[in-house]
C-alpha cells in the first residue's frame, strides 16, 4: 500500500477551497450503480426540479403571491416553480420570483432541499430583493393575480400547508445570522456539469488511538469520495442506508447523516447536463477501530486543519438540511 497525496473536490459549506489534499492510501475501486443505466434525467420529461423563494423585508414580512392557475385561483402560496430546460437553479429561481411577485431577487443561499420519488427536487431560496415593483392586481397575468408583503400567513387562504415550515425554517435562519449563532454558511449551487442524479458521501470518524479524524475513500482510476447514482424510483433515506450496507455489510455501526455539503447542477446545454450531485456528511457514532469497510473501500486520514472544518459541521444546523418527502 503506497501512500499518496490527492486533490479531492468536497465542497464543503464552511471550506474556503474547492479542493483539500487529503492523505489517503490506495486501496479501493469503485461504486456499483443503483438505478436502472438507461435513466437520464431531463427536465421536463423524466426529472422535475422546483425553484422557491422566501423573501422578507425590513419590517419581517413575507413575500407572498396569488396564484392564477386554474386549479388554484386566487390562493396564496410562496413564488415557486419549475426550473426550465436550460436553466440552472439560481436562474430559475429570479426567474420565478420576478415573474410571480414584479420583484428582483439576489439569491444569497440555499435554505433547504426537499426530494420525493420519481426524481422530484425542490430548492428553497433566500437572498435580498434588489429592484423591480411589487405586483398588482393591475398587473395580473397568468403567472400571478398579485404579490404582497404579509405579517402572518394564517389570514390568507394558501393554496397548500407545506410553506408554513419551510417560512419558520427562514425566519430562524434570517435571525441566526442577524445574531450572528451558528448556522451553516451560505452556499449556492455549484455549476458543474451532470448526466446522472448523483449522491457523494463525505463519511467521517474518529480514531480513538490518535484522536484524528478520517474520511473513507474509494478508488476506481483515481481516489474519490464514495459516489452512488440516486435511484429515481427509490426513497432518499432507503438509497442512503443501501449504499451504507454496501460499504459496511449488514451490521453497519450506528452513523448520522447530517444534511448536505454542496448542491452540483448546471442545466447547460438543454437536456444534456440535467443531473445532479448532492454531497452529503455522514459521522459515525462509534470509533473508527469498530467501523470496518469492505475491500474496496478504505480511510484516509485528514488534514488537523480539514478534521477541524469537518467537525464543526457536524452540530445541529451547520449543514444544509435535506427534507425526504415519504
Amino acid at each position: 500500500m503506497v501512500a499518496v497525496l490527492r486533490p479531492l473536490p468536497i465542497l464543503p459549506l464552511a471550506f474556503p477551497s474547492y479542493y483539500y489534499f487529503l492523505l489517503v492510501v490506495e486501496t479501493a475501486k469503485g461504486v456499483t450503480p443503483t438505478t436502472p443505466s438507461d435513466y437520464i434525467p431531463i427536465l421536463g420529461n423524466t426529472v422535475t426540479y422546483i425553484a422557491m423563494g422566501v423573501l422578507f423585508n425590513s419590517q419581517g414580512e413575507v413575500l407572498m403571491m396569488q396564484e392564477a392557475k386554474s386549479s388554484c385561483a386566487g390562493q396564496w402560496y410562496l413564488p415557486a416553480g419549475r426550473v426550465n430546460p436550460g436553466e440552472n437553479l439560481e436562474e430559475a429561481v429570479v426567474r420565478e420570483v420576478l415573474e410571480e411577485t414584479g420583484l428582483e431577487m439576489q439569491p444569497t443561499t440555499l435554505l433547504m432541499v426537499e426530494c420525493a420519488s420519481k426524481a422530484w427536487f425542490r430548492f428553497v431560496f433566500t437572498g435580498n430583493v434588489t429592484g423591480g415593483k411589487l405586483k398588482t392586481p393591475a398587473d395580473a397575468d397568468s403567472e400571478s393575480l398579485q404579490a404582497k408583503w404579509i405579517q402572518d400567513i394564517n389570514e390568507l387562504s394558501l393554496r397548500a400547508s407545506d410553506i408554513h415550515s419551510i417560512i419558520e425554517m427562514a425566519r430562524e435562519h434570517q435571525s441566526s445570522v442577524s445574531n450572528n449563532h451558528s448556522i451553516h454558511s451560505n452556499v449556492l449551487p455549484a455549476i458543474k456539469p451532470h448526466k446522472k442524479l448523483l449522491l457523494r458521501l463525505v463519511v467521517c470518524a474518529r480514531q480513538k488511538s490518535s484522536n484524528r479524524l478520517h474520511v473513507l475513500l474509494s478508488e476506481k482510476t483515481e481516489v474519490h469520495l464514495p459516489m452512488c447514482e440516486i435511484n429515481h424510483n427509490r426513497n432518499l433515506h432507503s438509497l442512503l442506508l443501501k449504499f451504507m450496507i454496501e460499504i459496511f455489510g449488514a451490521d453497519v455501526p450506528s452513523h448520522k447523516p447530517h444534511g448536505l455539503m454542496s448542491v452540483e447542477h448546471c442545466g447547460k446545454p438543454e437536456a444534456m447536463h440535467d443531473g445532479l450531485c448532492l454531497t452529503m456528511l455522514v459521522s459515525f457514532k462509534v470509533p473508527l477501530e469498530d467501523v470496518f469497510p469492505i475491500d474496496k473501500y478504505s480511510w484516509g486520514q485528514v488534514s488537523r486543519d480539514l478534521g477541524e472544518k469537518l467537525l464543526a459541521c457536524l452540530p445541529k444546523n451547520m449543514t444544509l438540511p435535506l427534507h425526504v418527502i415519504r
